[in-house]
């Protein structure tokens, strides 16, 4: 039988791990008895943790929230996984970089030696890569206040602030909202938010907008959260099935009921190249690439623009036969023309 402070570090795991556990479980996943394990759960009460015996046949426990913060225990993996986290959080985008790096000096000096070395010799360093321009940073009360209202189900309403800073933007999650210089400041928005996500160091809120009746997804950074929030709502039912599949369809200019990865994107092209399908398929990430032979393939492939999916096939060093539609081929000749312009000497230097 494990040591009665391992096993009690054991048995704090497994009922962090699930809202509610059997005790003949937890009998067996500590491989003791039921008695040892009513043992141990008094001890973590005089420790501090509110565990909660369950009623019925089989009885059971529960780890329910303590107004005090009891002492954490951690087992090896989950303090170095803790380590690494709070070193990874200072490319989180989400204004709590000062914070995570004194979380983990003050999780560094509680360690064991043992851990301590181990934490120390795996310095993890976030590098962001290199943008015409620095991600936003969110207020963390922003992303608390959002996050609240998702967790409640609960209407939120907002300012929306415009862009302010040039560069290219997303045509629906970076247009929302935007106004011109001298306008009346927009109404506050009002919508039932579903989920916060993270897409490429930028926090956004997966949202069904009630005055547009559709579904939006908006800048954390550009939210300033209006009090009090609005009244409950009921879940509508994501497109796509899931907050992962609906996120990915709309940065990638796809509609969950397409399916098809390219679908869609207002401007689709089909091309036939001279490369092998895996070379191709390596480079590709939102088209369909099928293999026509050991050198030849099909790329079906979605823009925003004409000349943007030319010069995307055009990256691909290989003979390129059009199969439609018209407009790809009438780009194709437009950007032949230019590029053969851009290729002659000028007449008078």
């Amino acid at each position: 039988m494990p040591k009665t402070s391992a096993r009690l570090l054991s048995l704090l795991s497994l009922l962090q791990a699930r809202r509610d556990w059997p005790g003949a479980l937890l009998a067996e996943r500590l491989d003791v008895s039921p008695r040892t394990v009513r043992r141990d759960v008094d001890r973590l009460r005089e420790l501090g943790y509110p565990v909660a015996a369950m009623k019925g046949p089989d009885g059971g426990y529960r780890l329910d929230a303590g107004t005090e913060l009891p002492p954490l225990l951690f087992d090896d993996e989950q303090a170095v996984a803790l380590a690494v986290a709070l070193q990874i959080a200072t490319a989180s985008g989400a204004g709590i970089e000062e914070a995570a790096a004194r979380a983990l000096n003050t999780v560094r000096q509680v360690l064991p030696s043992r851990l301590r070395h181990r934490v120390d010799t795996l310095r993890v360093t976030a590098v962001d890569r290199p943008e015409s321009r620095p991600g936003p940073q969110v207020d963390s009360g922003v992303l608390m206040a959002i996050g609240a209202a998702v967790h409640a189900r609960e209407v939120l309403r907002f300012d929306y602030s415009p862009v302010s800073a040039p560069g290219p933007v997303r045509p629906e999650a970076e247009a929302e909202g935007a106004g011109g210089r001298g306008a009346l400041p927009p109404p506050p928005r009002r919508v039932e938010p579903h989920h916060l996500v993270t897409w490429g160091r930028r926090w956004y809120v997966v949202a069904w907008d009630l005055e547009r009746g559709d579904w939006r997804t908006f800048r954390a950074d550009r939210i300033a959260p209006r009090t009090p929030t609005g009244p409950r709502f009921t879940p509508r039912e994501l497109p796509g099935g899931s907050v992962a599949d609906f996120i990915t369809a709309r940065f990638r200019g796809t509609t969950a009921a397409t399916g098809d990865g390219v679908g869609g994107w207002p401007c689709r092209g089909e091309v036939i190249l001279s490369l092998p399908a895996a070379e191709v398929l390596r480079h590709t990430r939102d088209g369909i690439v099928e293999e026509l032979g050991p050198d030849r393939c099909r790329l079906v492939l979605g823009s925003w623009s004409w000349p943007g999916l030319v010069a995307a096939i055009g990256r691909f060093d290989a003979d390129i036969e059009v199969i439609g539609p018209p407009e790809l081929r009438s780009s194709f000749a437009q950007l032949a023309a230019r590029y053969a312009a851009a290729a002659t000497p000028p007449r008078h230097p």
